[in-house]
């Protein structure tokens, strides 16, 4: 006898910190989940509320039907807010997180103050699926070593306990599953869908690109090559982890976006 299917939860699994004002809501990167933002969460608490999920098919949500792509993830995030009666939100969003927050945002406006997108999916066709697999379908300390280096800037040392943290978090069959499956959705061939950019670029909130210059899975172009209706901050010796390899950086770009001084940096 087949096992009963579990329906999907409502409300996504996260962790909110703070209480004042309108939130921050944080979206976590392809293979992680909502404890990768535990460094900024806690500074950017003492300014506003800050909800990180686990996105569908990751973390707590690892157990989800179907396979979770960004369009049923942005469906699940803004079922959740609805459900916590969240009416409006900053959202910052990483990789998977980043497109996951844009779509949010095209498909719900209302809900949308502003957007900081980190090295965002969906800006370019241009992806490393051959790498993102190759983290997918690693489960060993050894292997997601290996197969975490090229997120990281070349040369970069891993920040301490993030592997430990990666092989705990994979000893889950669900996860797993899922990880292997949601690589396949995000990717189109050897690259990736795009977002419709010009829609996004004419949205009725103001958009920051956060991205590393030295970034080997979403290459540093697709921010120099953006609309200039998007502002951008092209942080040198970075790669695809910006809010790990340069925390203090990127809380200062959010604290001044968060206040409403949104410096753009220009094109390298």
């Amino acid at each position: 006898m087949a096992p009963a299917t579990v329906p999907n939860p409502v409300l996504l699994p996260h962790t909110a910190r703070g209480r004042k004002g309108p939130p921050i809501v944080l979206l976590h990167g392809f293979g992680f989940d909502g404890a990768s933002w535990a460094g900024l969460a806690a500074p950017l608490a003492r300014m506003r509320r800050t909800v990180a999920f686990d996105l569908p098919g990751h973390g707590g949500a690892g157990h989800w039907a179907p396979t979770p792509g960004a369009a049923v993830a942005a469906k699940a995030v803004v079922a959740s807010l609805d459900a916590m009666g969240i009416a409006r939100a900053t959202f910052v969003g990483h990789s998977l997180g980043g497109a996951v927050a844009a779509l949010v945002g095209l498909r719900r406006p209302d809900l949308v103050e502003r957007l900081v997108l980190l090295a965002p999916g969906g800006f370019g066709p241009a992806m490393n699926v051959a790498a993102l697999r190759r983290y997918a379908h690693a489960n060993t300390a050894a292997e997601l070593a290996s197969a975490a280096a090229p997120l990281f800037a070349p040369g970069a040392a891993l920040p301490q306990g993030f592997v430990e943290a990666l092989a705990a978090a994979r000893r889950a069959p669900a996860l797993r599953q899922s990880h292997a499956a949601i690589v396949e959705a995000i990717s189109l061939g050897e690259g990736q869908g795009m977002l419709p950019l010009d829609a996004l670029a004419a949205a009725p909130f103001p958009i920051s690109l956060v991205w590393g210059l030295e970034d080997a899975i979403l290459p540093a172009s697709q921010a120099i090559e953006a609309a200039p209706e998007f502002a951008r901050h092209l942080l040198p010796g970075v790669g695809h982890m910006p809010h790990l390899e340069a925390p203090a950086t990127v809380l200062g770009i959010l604290a001044r976006t968060i206040a409403g001084r949104l410096a753009e940096a220009p094109p390298a």
